[in-house]
């Protein structure tokens, strides 16, 4: 497992918040999704063999983030 941080931008509340970590979290091998609204951010672990960045980020930019 690796944890990466993503910035996010574009949340401006709680729905966007839950928004982006079902997202994250529908990726397979995505687990320990953590996002910050204050931050931007989304700290999470994943199985590089499994997925890749580029597919998590994918998700989180077809919810519109």
């Amino acid at each position: 497992m690796e944890k990466i941080i993503l910035n996010v931008k574009g949340m401006s509340c709680e729905h966007c918040v839950a928004a982006v970590k079902n997202a994250a979290s529908a990726v397979p091998s995505v687990t320990g999704v953590d996002v910050s609204l204050k931050a931007g951010t989304v700290t999470l672990d994943y199985d590089p063999a499994l997925t890749s960045v580029k597919r998590i980020r994918d998700a989180i930019e077809d919810e519109g983030y």
